[in-house]
């Protein structure tokens, strides 16, 4: 595997971005709780990123630096050729009318002064709310309340029709929901069941897995778990949190694991296999290299993909593996053009 990590890490990124190749309709391997199809007309090109059984999709945070809402992420995926997404909450909640967060209006906090050689980076600071504006802001969170409890799921209903008229799989809608009201998780969940989703993702935590997992239960879905860098903790293990309910399961952020840690990131997708949902993908620097655990450009970094991939082939594990843009993006591209690559480049690896 390793010979092959090498052999596409030294193809031309250039040849991605102009790959003309078109990708051949693949079947799904049957999994005991295998992906959802969206409906397809005959004759219609839709996107396809499932290679040789593995699932290839993205994150829509991918695309939080161009604009956002429901027709664009169905735009971007089929410019980039996905075909399955983590849907970001605000994407959906903004195409169905909710209410305008004022904190978009805020002024911007000043960034931080230069951190000294080898000093880690000041982290920026956000001014102090006035008065004024934490009253806005209380009362922002009472009208998202009003709004999202009495939406009807008729009005869900109808963008889950355009993702499947574009032939998208929703596999996870992240509401990032923990802290809010139990009716405000409770539409969280149907509305994401609406989706079609398997589950609502979330931060990590033991509070957020708690809160969470007897609600998912409820509703018969999932409550799904991010990681950034905890597995470089001492005694971080999702055992802790696994033992919570049975609802729980994982959004395994292979890039963050192996940048903080240098761990192969199959040791947990191998222990853990029936637990995890989906995989952030990324490429990074190990955390011995300087700079270290910093986002590149695949096959720049040292992360394992063509492992990941390849071991996630062999297996059939029926896990989702989503592209999240998080290198630097060049001003002759866009974060549209970079996941098109991303997706070549797994092609590449799976076929």
């Amino acid at each position: 595997m390793s010979n092959q990590k090498n052999q596409i890490g030294q193809l031309s990124r250039r040849k991605f971005l102009g790959g003309g190749a078109a990708v051949a309709a693949l079947s799904m391997v049957p999994f005991s709780y295998g992906f959802r199809s969206a409906p397809l007309a005959p004759g219609d090109a839709k996107p396809k990123s499932n290679f040789e059984g593995v699932q290839i999709g993205a994150i829509t945070y991918s695309w939080r630096s161009m604009q956002g809402g429901v027709e664009n992420v169905i735009k971007y995926c089929i410019e980039s050729g996905i075909n399955s997404i983590e849907l970001m909450s605000n994407d959906i909640e903004s195409s169905l009318g909710a209410p305008v967060n004022p904190m978009m209006s805020f002024p911007r906090p000043a960034p931080p002064a230069p951190a000294a050689p080898g000093a880690p980076a000041a982290p920026m600071q956000r001014p102090k709310l006035t008065p004024e504006q934490q009253e806005l802001v209380t009362k922002f969170g009472a009208d998202m309340k009003a709004w999202r409890i009495a939406l009807p799921m008729s009005k869900v209903e109808e963008i889950r029709k355009k993702f499947d008229s574009a032939g998208i799989i929703i596999h996870i809608v992240k509401y990032s929901p923990s802290q809010w009201s139990d009716e405000e998780i409770d539409y969280a969940f149907k509305s994401a069941k609406v989706l079609g989703a398997k589950g609502v993702s979330e931060e990590i935590g033991e509070a957020a897995c708690k809160k969470l997992g007897p609600i998912a239960e409820k509703h018969g879905m999932y409550a799904i778990f991010h990681q950034h860098m905890q597995f470089a903790t001492p005694g971080f293990s999702y055992d802790t949190f696994a033992a919570i309910s049975p609802a729980i399961r994982f959004n395994f952020d292979s890039g963050h694991f192996f940048g903080s840690t240098g761990i192969d990131p199959i040791t947990i997708i191998e222990k853990y296999h029936d637990r995890i949902i989906s995989i952030h993908i990324k490429d990074k620097t190990g955390p011995k290299t300087e700079p270290a655990n910093l986002n590149q450009v695949w096959g720049q970094g040292e992360m394992p993909l063509a492992e990941v991939l390849l071991y996630i082939k062999k297996k059939k594990y029926p896990i989702y593996c989503d592209i999240e843009l998080e290198y630097d993006i060049k001003p002759w591209s866009n974060a549209v053009k970079e996941v098109k690559t991303c997706v070549e480049y797994a092609r590449q690896i799976l076929i």
